[in-house]
This record gives C-alpha cells, structure tokens and sequence, in this order.
C-alpha cells in the first residue's frame, strides 16, 4: 500500500483528539476518586494543646466523610515555621495539610526576618475552622473593675500595670501592643515560655494582667482568683455572655481573634482543594463538633477558598503594623 501523508496526518490528528478526550474524561474520575488514601495533618506546635484538639477533632470527623484517616503529625518548633515548611515543600496532591494559626501564618510573617515560606504565596486556602476569643483578666490586686478603669490607671501609673504573655510575638503578647496602641497607655510586657507559666504568675501576683484564651482563664475567674474585664473579639463569646467586648468597653474596632484553618500545598489541584473545603463545612456544621467547639470557646467558622484567603490577607496586614510599633523581632 502506498504511504499516504494525508492519511497519516488524519490519523495522528485523531489520535491527539482521542488522548485528550481521556485526560478531560478522567479528570472529573480524578477528582472523585480522592482520597484513596490516609491524610497527614500537621500541627505545627507538640500534642496537647488547642491546636492539637482542633487539628484531632475536625480530623476525625473530616476523616470519616472522606472515607479516609487523617493522621495528625505534631512537627513543632519556630512557632509553627517548621511544620510549616514541611508541608510547603510536600508534594501536592491532597495528602499533606496544615493546620494553619493565626501566628504561624499572620504573625510570623512580620515577626521573622527571614521567614521560610509565605502564606499567601505558597499555600492554598481550604477553609477557617475556628474563630476564638481572647479575655482580658486582671489579678484582684489590680484597681479595675473594667476596660475603662484599667485604662485610667495605666494613663495615671506608666509601666505599673504589667502584662504577661506565652512570649514574644505570640497571640496574647501581639493583642496587648495592640491595646496600648489604641488605648493610648503604657505597660510592662512580661514574657514567659509559654501561656501556662504565664498564667501561674498571674494568679500568683507577679504580673497584673494577661490576655488569654477563655477556656483556660474562666475556671479562675469563677473561683474570684482572677477578674476579667473583657473579651477582645468584636462580639461576645456564648462561653460568658455577660462579659463585654473590649470594642464595646471603649475602644470601638478593636478586635483579636485567636484562629485556625487548613492549607495545602499551593500547586493541589482546585478540585481536591474544593473537595475539601466543602467536607470541611460539614464537619464545622455537625452537633457533636460544633458542641465540642463551642465548649472549648472556639466558635466553628467554616468558609470559603477565596474568603478564607481575604481573611488571611487583612490578618497579615493587622499584625504586620503592631509588630511594627511593637517592635518585636524573632531569628
């Protein structure tokens, strides 16, 4: 047979057409098929704390509407920079998470010289998970019943009122320059290795006040150790209704939220990413998270890629000015 190049041609036209046809075809397949296998979710600080218990809780449940195990991996150290960098430099396929913080991905990028990543560069948002209160308590030995008093005798008595924090450009610390700088005041920051000894000198008297997380100070308000004066998020946490805002108690717009959320690698696919924010919402939305949740002060806050990006960039930029005038700097 003689060779035709107009034939040859048609064919290896057809060809390419029936190649691409699969790849579209399969794609959706792809898409569906995720996940078929175990997840890896790194927490970026050791096991135990609230990051520890958001990343077991929504992990389990997440898990179970996967089909697939999430397998927490703690990966500490550099204030989450190290779990972070992992999972950065993970292949993107869907099966290596990261439990994002308000300080490993807001913070830290002002905080650091030389940070190792960048959130809004490397990362692809999935979804918000949690949005939590901080409360502003005072030792009894403090003359302040409320924001206002307070305010009035750290104007009256410079760097008498000192304040403790779980460290340098952590949460507590950062929402502290945040209320001497809209506040107009001056206290003394003291910080610790972490918020539990912060918190035991200030029930013991060698600091005056701290911002901390609600469920951890609360128990100590009730038993009178403690008086709290306010909690820092724009609207009143469901854990102690009666306590007002900060915002509401004289400085209006002021506002901390402790927060988590799930990244992935940038270069994951939009589909799995999409997958997963959407499972996610309905993990937030169960009865046994959303009360287990809202036990432990954290409200579930569920959203969107693009929302939880939005989000993400205004937090960036709100640290990056207290840190700023603040004038803390980590190596």
């Amino acid at each position: 047979m003689p060779y035709d190049d107009n034939a040859f041609a048609v064919l290896r036209s057809l060809g390419r057409v029936s190649v691409s046809l699969v790849l579209v075809s399969s794609a959706p397949a792809f898409a569906q098929a995720y996940p078929v296998k175990p997840i890896r979710l790194v927490v970026g600080v050791p096991a135990g704390g609230t990051n520890d218990m958001v990343a077991r809780l929504v992990g389990q449940k997440l898990g179970a509407l996967l089909g697939q195990q999430i397998v927490v991996d703690n990966r500490p150290g550099a204030n989450g920079n190290i779990g972070a960098e992992y999972v950065v430099r993970s292949v993107p396929d869907g099966y290596t998470l990261f439990l994002a913080s308000i300080g490993t991905n807001s913070i830290n990028q002002s905080l650091y010289p030389n940070m190792p990543f960048d959130t809004l560069r490397d990362f692809a948002m999935i979804s918000q998970l949690t949005s939590i209160p901080q409360i502003l308590v005072v030792h009894p030995t403090v003359p302040a019943n409320d924001v206002q008093q307070l305010i009035d005798y750290a104007k009256s008595n410079p760097q008498r009122v000192s304040f403790a924090s779980g460290g340098t450009g952590s949460a507590g610390h950062l929402a502290g320059e945040l209320f001497k700088s809209r506040a107009g005041v001056d206290m003394l920051h003291v910080p610790y290795k972490g918020s539990a000894p912060a918190l035991q000198d200030l029930l013991g008297g060698q600091v005056g006040a701290m911002f901390d997380q609600v469920v951890t100070s609360l128990p100590h308000v009730r038993s009178g150790k403690l008086r709290a004066l306010a909690v820092t998020t724009l609207k009143r946490t469901p854990v102690a209704p009666d306590l007002p805002t900060i915002a509401e108690s004289g400085l209006a717009g002021y506002s901390v939220t402790t927060w988590h959320g799930l990244l992935a690698p940038a270069a994951t696919p939009r589909e799995i990413v999409e997958r997963l924010s959407k499972e996610t919402a309905k993990a937030l939305g169960s009865p046994e998270v959303r009360e287990k949740f809202l036990a432990q002060g954290a409200e579930p806050t569920p959203s969107t890629p693009e929302q939880f990006r939005a989000f993400i960039e205004s937090e960036i930029e709100q640290w990056a000015k207290v840190v700023k005038v603040s004038g803390a700097k980590l190596d």
